[in-house]
Formats: structure tokens, sequence, C-alpha cells
């Protein structure tokens, strides 16, 4: 299963961020093994990042978010692609992993 974690940094020690489509950064991990780091390129800037991010991720073939909050309109683009998602805060993106 392909997915992309919300990250504070470039690292499984990185803390996952509490904002979906503001993250900083998406760390894409597949049978466990960190696969690609995507530096979040609607971190900062108008509206509509959650949409963007979760368009992003589906080109990605990504099958589950995992991110501290995901906004209405991210989980409403994340269902329209059939990307589930799941809200965890306060850990680490190594400790979801495993």
């Amino acid at each position: 299963m392909r997915i992309a974690i919300s990250s504070e940094g470039k690292t499984l020690d990185s803390k996952i961020s509490e904002r979906g489509g503001r993250a900083p950064y998406y760390l894409i991990v597949e049978e466990g093994k960190l696969i690609e780091i995507i530096k979040n390129p609607f971190a900062k800037g108008g509206g509509g990042a959650g949409f963007s991010v979760a368009y992003l991720l589906a080109d990605k073939k990504i099958e589950l978010v995992i991110t501290g909050n995901i906004g209405r309109n991210m989980k409403s683009a994340l269902k329209e692609r059939g990307i589930k998602f799941k809200e965890k805060s306060g850990k680490k993106v190594k400790e979801i992993i495993q």
C-alpha cells in the first residue's frame, strides 16, 4: 500500500504535520520503506491547497493519506479520488509506519 504522510521535515524522525494541505512535506512510504519525499508546492500561497495536494497525491497513486488535520476541501477531493485518510497527530512519521 502506498501511503503519504504529512511531515514537518524530510526524515522518518520528523513530526507529522498538523496541516494537511499546507504541510511542508509529504513522505511516501510503501511496505514500511520511505520511497519518495515531496516538498509540498502548495504549502504557501492562496486558497485551494487541499484540493491541489489531493490531486498531486492521486497522481502518485497514493492509497492512504495520514496527516494531523484534513480540511473539508481536502477530504472532499480525497474521497473523489478514492483515497482513504486518517487524522493522527503528536507522533513522528516512523511511529506511524511501524
